[in-house]
């Protein structure tokens, strides 16, 4: 479900459709949108994963200050879904603790 006519943000303006990959399976997004978006108009709930207990965490704040709802975009681990913008084609996996730190992604 996606709002498209917020209150106080007004109408939503709509972008192309965008296609991208979550955990292998396609995902359609709009152009404009943060990724966080797109995934909870999907259904997705669970963002990642905790070190330590392994509990599923997902979109909390939704402003960029917590980090309940980083991913692993394309590669690069902790990135901040909610305040991200889809790109055609992303490739997006659930994180899982803390991620997978690549030389020259991070």
């Amino acid at each position: 479900m996606r709002i498209d006519n917020h209150p106080i943000l007004g109408e939503s303006k709509k972008g192309r459709e965008l296609k991208i990959s979550v955990d292998g399976k396609e995902v359609i997004a709009y152009e404009g949108e943060m990724i966080a978006t797109a995934l909870v108009a999907s259904g997705l709930k669970v963002f990642r994963y905790t070190s330590k207990y392994k509990e599923p965490r997902g979109l909390f704040c939704a402003i960029g200050r917590c980090t309940d709802c980083v991913m692993e975009v394309n590669g690069r681990s902790n990135v901040r879904t909610c305040v991200t913008l889809v790109e055609d084609r992303m490739v997006i996996k659930t994180q899982k603790g803390l991620g997978e730190w690549k030389e020259g992604l991070n």
